[in-house]
C-alpha cells in the first residue's frame, strides 16, 4: 500500500502561481508512473499531467499545456506540479496518483477572477 500526501494548494488570484507537492511513502516511488488529476465541483475527475519513471516522458491535458509543469524528485519520493498563469477554471481539488492506482486525499486550489 502506498500513501500519498498532497500539499501546496490555496487561494490565488487569476494570473498567479502555485506549486503542488505530493510525497509518497515506501521505497518503490522511482518505479511508479506519477500523475496529477483534478476535480471541480459538479464535474468528473480529469487528468492534468503525468510523468514517467525517469522524467523523460511527460504528458499534459490540453487545458494546461504551456502553463503547468510536472516534475519529480525520486530521492525525495516527491512529485510536483508547478502551475502558472492560473485561471478561475483551474479551481478544483487536485489529486496525486501513483502507479495508476493509488490516490492521495487531494488539495484544494481556488483561483479568483
Amino acid at each position: 500500500q502506498v500513501q500519498l500526501v498532497e500539499s501546496g494548494g490555496g487561494f490565488v488570484q487569476a494570473g498567479g502561481s502555485l506549486r503542488l507537492s505530493c510525497v509518497a511513502s515506501g521505497r518503490a516511488f522511482s518505479s511508479y508512473v506519477m500523475a496529477w488529476f483534478r476535480q471541480a465541483p459538479g464535474k468528473e475527475r480529469e487528468f492534468v499531467a503525468s510523468i514517467s519513471l525517469n522524467e523523460r516522458v511527460t504528458s499534459y491535458a490540453d487545458s494546461v499545456k504551456g502553463r503547468f509543469t510536472i516534475s519529480r524528485d525520486n530521492a525525495k519520493n516527491t512529485v510536483y506540479l508547478q502551475m502558472n498563469s492560473l485561471k478561475p477554471e483551474d479551481t478544483a481539488v487536485y489529486y496525486c496518483k501513483a502507479d495508476r492506482k493509488y490516490w492521495g486525499q487531494g488539495t484544494q486550489v481556488t483561483v479568483s477572477s
